[in-house]
């Protein structure tokens, strides 16, 4: 529950203040994004299975996120698109996790239908 809190606090936060990001970080601000949010949903996976850790959850976050750009600003100092690498594993984590998250709320959901269903 507290990564979705988060989440909502940081897209509120977001349509209100005016950032203005110089050109030069345009590059990395996707990939950051997309680290971010995967571990987001890594978080949101694991508070619905029951094993939420604050510290992992805050050190994979930030180390996804510096991982991300890291491996941008490398690509771009050697000229190679290597931030791919990272869009494509964070991607596809992101969408595998989003995956499990829907089976463990369809399964919630069919286990609340059923006991109402019992208890009649």
């Amino acid at each position: 529950m507290i990564p979705f809190i988060g989440l909502i606090i940081g897209i509120f936060l977001g349509m209100i203040l005016k950032v203005n990001i110089p050109n030069a970080f345009l590059d990395y601000i996707p990939v950051a994004i997309l680290a971010a949010l995967d571990s987001v949903f890594g978080g949101i996976r694991a508070g619905l299975e029951g094993k939420f850790d604050t510290e992992i959850f805050v050190t994979g976050f930030f180390g996804n996120v510096i991982l991300a750009v890291f491996l941008t600003y490398i690509g771009d100092s050697l000229n190679v698109p290597i931030y791919l690498a990272a869009v494509v594993v964070f991607g596809s984590r992101l969408f595998n996790n989003f995956a499990i998250i829907r089976r463990l709320l369809i399964e919630k959901g069919r286990k609340k239908i059923k006991k109402k269903e019992e208890q009649r």
